[in-house]
């Protein structure tokens, strides 16, 4: 039987909002406003229960009730309860009935943000860029979108080269234009601009080279075509306009105009006295032309397989239907070995690129017969882990943050899903999965009763180096948005579950084996509460991971806690910071990695209480960046944010422990603070050498910071100028902060 907690603490989190400098709160003007929706009467009193009343209604608004798959399941009224007395250390009085003076009072001491100041900030965000002199903007714009134009202008231009290359060859010739008119320069015109787009259309689709080419950071800015599969799927577009405009060319132009008789003497001039006469059905049939009507058509039913209805409607078709793309091949290679015009040379543009992905392929097929076993376990409603041990002859090592293709002939042989490399150690590999999808709910299934069982797999990867400078920084910020942050999340997660492993961790001591779930299982039975255990026995075994939260306390998201920079000095000597920023526009987006971030938080919290000497600082900043017009909306909003209890240390609002901003960040003030704490942490480092070396003490060398981003472009823009400018002020004051900006792409 379920057990209430009546007396359940509650307590007002420590915010990090609430104790800035830099942070205006609600205005006079503001508070009015917001005391004026709750005094109906206009009697000059507040009443609670109205307050209250609001309070409740605003909260089943922004946290719904948890449907079926939501993971989260406990007594509402015990919620009910532990809110209300929130409420009411909020507001520091037990009267039902408060004076309108003293009310506003109470509500400037809560330190909500002013929305005001908010829509004003994003404003000012957005404008941020437009204040900037000629030259920065220019060197801004080029440090986002250079690279990208860099190479699209490499792209286009050896299209217009070889097209052009083409089409004054042929324009210029009196004779193929006599032979077979109009219809041949447009054809070889659309024929040489195929030559490099099939070039970059077949290499893109090479997940080994790609992944090659990003060892160099340099060269994977240029070569980043398989940004969500965006650049593939383009080039396949004009691609097939350019096919079909060169068989346009022929089937009703040149063919038209060779077979017809008054022109037998130009063609005999141009192809050779044994090639007239040539009806319009004999050129059809020709290797070139057979070849060609062929692939075109090949080409056109692969376009439409590969439309996003079809995808959604049956995967394997998708990717059956992909594989059209060999006969493809050989068809064009053919295509021009009757030399009729020129010399054949479509083959040696198709040849290398050709043959890393039938390499490619081939692999990837031995890989599905070649399996492995792994445990799949269900954690919650929502996600399973999966754990294998990769076969030590594999050549690539794997890295979190990087993703493989994941085959489970249980369910499929011809499907293969990509999936980001949660956790590794050795050659043990950990994948955590969301079940949100057809493929992913019949993988769940596979766990039975029990939740738990054995399967093989096929793996194939690693792909997509997971930002290899990332690990050239002993500080790093990273800065998200939406679901392009995963992989950076899964090098976070990994570098917590290797610091827990080396330097102890909740539930486990230091470098000993711990079971591969316990990473994001919950806490041990006899650490859950009698209501939790209850309802986990009712629930088809699935675990309730919320539950694992009891291990901290509900003041973990109070930034004294941290370490602080100007103690530096009793750092670890391989000490690393890491600042992960991530941007959503809705709440609920939160959850794809809530349980990922609540396990760093809880191990970070752990090391704050454990470690004298810290080794790792992750610090986690979530931002909920959709707009709330309605002003009740917004102070309900952050007074359920700030909500904390004992048993629920998490906030109701977001489901994470760390704290979580609502708008649009400033980060142009998140870099200064940085830059601040940096000239703490570096003059600490100082005079710890200095005292070390006395009077041989020689000036360090520079402090490098690695701003990394994945996100809009606009706020790229702003985060390289921010990153230049802080760099300058680093050589300017003498401390010889660097910030290294870098614009990350996954594929």
């Amino acid at each position: 039987m379920a057990v209430g907690h009546p007396h359940r603490k509650s307590i007002v989190a420590d915010h990090p909002i609430r104790s800035s400098k830099n942070v205006k709160y609600l205005t006079d003007e503001e508070i009015n406003e917001f005391i004026d929706d709750l005094d109906h009467d206009n009697d000059g009193y507040i009443n609670y229960q109205e307050v209250e009343r609001k309070l409740d209604q605003e909260h089943a608004e922004l946290v719904p009730k948890p449907s079926a798959h939501h993971i989260i399941q406990r007594d509402h009224s015990d919620d009910d309860h532990a809110r209300h007395e929130f409420l009411r250390s909020m507001m520091g009085s037990n009267t039902k009935k408060i004076p309108r003076d003293e009310f506003a009072r109470m509500v400037r001491e809560w330190k909500i943000p002013s929305l005001k100041q908010a829509k004003k900030e994003e404003d000012e965000d957005k404008s941020y860029i437009k204040r900037l002199p000629g030259c920065r903007r220019i060197r801004s714009y080029w440090a986002v979108h250079g690279p990208e134009i860099v190479f699209l202008g490499l792209v286009v231009g050896m299209q217009l080269a070889f097209g052009i290359w083409q089409l004054v060859k042929y324009q210029t010739t009196p004779g193929y234009r006599a032979a077979f008119g109009w219809g041949v320069v447009m054809a070889k015109t659309c024929a040489g601009a195929l030559y490099p787009t099939f070039f970059f259309l077949i290499l893109s689709m090479s997940r080994y080279f790609s992944t090659w080419l990003r060892r160099s950071y340099h060269i994977s800015r240029f070569f980043n075509w398989d940004l969500s599969q965006e650049f593939h799927i383009r080039i396949s577009c004009v691609a097939l306009l350019l096919a079909t405009l060169h068989a346009i060319g022929h089937l009703t132009g040149s063919f038209v105009h060779g077979s017809d008789p008054k022109n037998e003497d130009a063609v005999a001039a141009a192809l050779g006295p044994d090639m007239v006469p040539r009806p319009y059905i004999d050129y059809v049939r020709s290797l070139p032309g057979f070849t060609g009507i062929t692939s075109l058509g090949l080409f056109w039913i692969l376009f439409l397989l590969s439309m996003p209805q079809v995808r959604k409607w049956n995967y394997e078709i998708f990717q059956l239907g992909h594989l059209l793309m060999f006969p493809i091949i050989g068809l064009m290679m053919a295509h021009g070995t009757a030399a009729l015009l020129q010399w054949p040379m479509f083959g040696y543009f198709l040849a290398f690129p050709t043959l890393l992905v039938l390499v490619e392929r081939v692999v990837r097929v031995s890989l599905g017969l070649h399996r492995i076993k792994a445990t799949m376990k269900v954690l919650d409603k929502e996600t399973v882990e999966i754990t294998a041990v990769i076969p030590s002859e594999r050549l690539w090592k794997y890295k979190a943050g990087q993703y493989i293709f994941l085959q489970v002939p249980a369910i499929s042989f011809f499907q293969w899903h990509p999936f980001t490399v949660s956790f590794c150690r050795g050659n043990k590999m950990m994948l955590h999965i969301k079940t949100d999808g057809n493929w992913t709910a019949k993988l769940r299934e596979l766990g039975g009763e029990s939740g738990e069982s054995e399967i093989e797999v096929g793996i194939n990867g690693p792909f997509g180096a997971p930002a290899q400078r990332f690990y050239d920084f002993n500080h790093s910020i990273i800065i998200g948005a939406g679901i392009g942050v995963t992989p950076f999340s899964g090098i976070l997660a990994d570098l917590q579950y290797n610091d827990d492993l080396d330097h102890g961790g909740p539930n486990h001591e230091v470098a000993s084996p711990r079971h591969d779930s316990e990473v994001t299982a919950i806490a041990p039975n006899n650490s859950r509460s009698d209501s939790s255990s209850s309802e986990a026995d009712g629930s088809d075994n699935v675990p309730e991971s919320p539950t694992r939260q009891g291990s901290v306390g509900p003041d973990l998201i109070n930034k004294e806690k941290a370490p602080h920079a100007d103690m530096a000095r009793t750092f670890a000597e391989d000490y690393r910071r890491v600042d992960f920023h991530w941007m959503v526009r809705e709440r609920n987006y939160l959850l794809w990695l809530s349980d990922l971030l609540n396990d760093v938080s809880m191990s970070q919290d752990w090391h704050r209480d454990h470690e004298v000497h810290p080794h790792l600082d992750i610090r986690i900043n979530t931002h909920v960046t959709a707009k709330r017009k309605k002003l009740t909306t917004h102070v309900y909003r952050w007074l359920l944010e700030m909500h904390r209890t004992d048993e629920h240390p998490a906030s109701p609002l977001t489901g994470l422990l760390n704290p979580t901003n609502f708008g649009r960040p400033d980060f142009d003030q998140i870099l200064d603070e940085h830059y601040e704490e940096m000239l703490k942490f570096r003059a600490s480092k100082r005079n710890q050498t200095r005292h070390k070396e006395d009077e041989n003490f020689q000036e360090d060398d520079e402090l490098k910071v690695g701003v990394f981003y994945c996100g809009a472009p606009v706020v790229g823009e702003v985060l390289a100028d921010k990153c230049r400018e802080l760099s300058l002020r680093g050589w300017q004051d003498g401390s010889k902060l660097e910030y290294h900006f870098m614009i990350e792409v996954f594929g």
